[in-house]
Parts: C-alpha cells; sequence; structure tokens
C-alpha cells in the first residue's frame, strides 16, 4: 500500500491529483466547445434585439472549458500511464474535491476577463465569477459522481 491510500491527502497532495488526473484531458475538444458556444453566444446577442455582451459569451464559454475537460479527463478510460490512472481513480473516488480545482480554475480565469470586458464593476465580476464556478463545481462533481457508481468506460 502507498502512503497516500493510508492517510487523507493533504491540499497539496489534492491538488497534485487532480492535475494528474487532468492530464489526459481532451483539450482540443474542450477548447473547440468552449470557443464554439462563447462564438455562437456573442453571435446571437448580436443577432437579436438586446445586450450583446463579450464578457457574458466569454465567461460561458470558459465554463464549458473546465466542464469538458474536467469530465473527459475522469471519463477517459485509457490512461497514459500509472500514475494518471491512479489519480483518475482517485478523481472518481472524491468528485467533490476533484471538481474544486475546475471550479476554481473557472473563477480565477473568469475574474479579470469579467472585469474588463464587462460593465458591472469589480463586485458584480465577484458574483459572475462565482456563480460561474459553481455551476462548473456541481455539474462536475455529479457527473464523476455518475462515473463512480459505473465505473471506467
Amino acid at each position: 500500500m502507498n502512503e497516500l491510500s493510508r492517510r487523507e491527502p493533504s491540499r497539496r497532495e489534492e491538488m497534485s491529483l487532480s492535475g494528474a488526473a487532468l492530464r489526459g484531458a481532451p483539450w482540443k475538444a474542450a477548447a473547440i466547445t468552449g470557443g464554439g458556444v462563447a462564438a455562437i453566444s456573442y453571435a446571437i446577442g448580436v443577432v437579436l434585439p438586446g445586450d450583446a455582451s463579450l464578457g457574458s459569451a466569454a465567461g460561458f464559454g470558459l465554463s464549458l472549458f473546465f466542464l469538458v475537460s474536467s469530465i473527459g479527463a475522469v471519463r477517459n478510460a485509457v490512461a497514459p500511464d500509472r500514475v494518471t490512472d491512479r489519480a483518475r481513480a482517485w478523481a472518481r473516488e472524491n468528485p467533490w474535491r476533484f471538481a474544486l480545482w475546475p471550479a476554481a480554475a473557472t473563477a480565477a480565469l473568469n475574474y479579470p476577463l469579467q472585469l474588463v470586458t464587462g460593465a458591472e464593476g469589480p463586485f458584480g465580476a465577484i458574483w459572475d465569477s462565482l456563480w460561474r464556478a459553481l455551476f462548473v463545481l456541481v455539474v462536475v462533481g455529479v457527473a464523476v459522481a455518475a462515473t463512480r457508481k459505473r465505473g471506467p468506460r
């Protein structure tokens, strides 16, 4: 038995495990999905009467980028190595702890994006970043918890 299986991992070790689990994420598919949805969202805002917000569209695309990459990384059955396979097993066993890191990354990248492109000011940017992070946390947590029941595909 290794040392991590006998004790609870620290926050730093959890971050390393999450990063290792994300090693095999479908980054290209996530970028295409996030970028495409952001472009379509902005285009719809321009075509339809109303508010065409670049910050809102980009924030939506960023959230989808982290959703696709996180869920795809854990659901991917082919692990490039034993370490990544173990990290994915840890993510399946601890779906909410794993989901914290994509949610934190969403908030950390969305805040400056909203601050620069949005008109809400710093508190509006914080609010927008937090609700997007909560959305990513819940969706990734539920999706990874569902893979735990089924095991690797």
